[in-house]
C-alpha cells in the first residue's frame, strides 16, 4: 500500500473511531453537543492523523504513514 493511501485509510478510521466516541460520550453525559460538534472533533482528529501520517513519513519507512521503521 502507498503512503497517501495508508494515510488516507488512518485518517478515515481515526474520524469514524473519534465521531462514535464523541456520539457515546455525549449520549452518556449531558455535554450539549450535537451530532454536528461530534463530526467537527472527528474531523480535527482526521487532520491531525493526516499532519502524523505526514511526519511519520520523515522518521519511520517512508512507504507507510508508520513512525516505525
Amino acid at each position: 500500500m502507498n503512503h497517501a493511501k495508508d494515510m488516507g485509510e488512518r485518517a478515515l478510521a481515526t474520524f469514524v473511531q473519534a465521531f462514535l466516541a464523541s456520539l457515546s460520550v455525549a449520549s452518556l453525559v449531558d455535554t450539549g453537543m450535537s451530532g454536528l460538534d461530534s463530526a467537527l472533533l472527528a474531523g480535527a482528529a482526521a487532520v491531525l492523523s493526516l499532519i502524523k501520517g505526514w511526519a511519520a513519513k520523515a522518521v519511520g519507512d517512508p512507504a507507510s504513514a508508520s513512525l516505525l521503521k
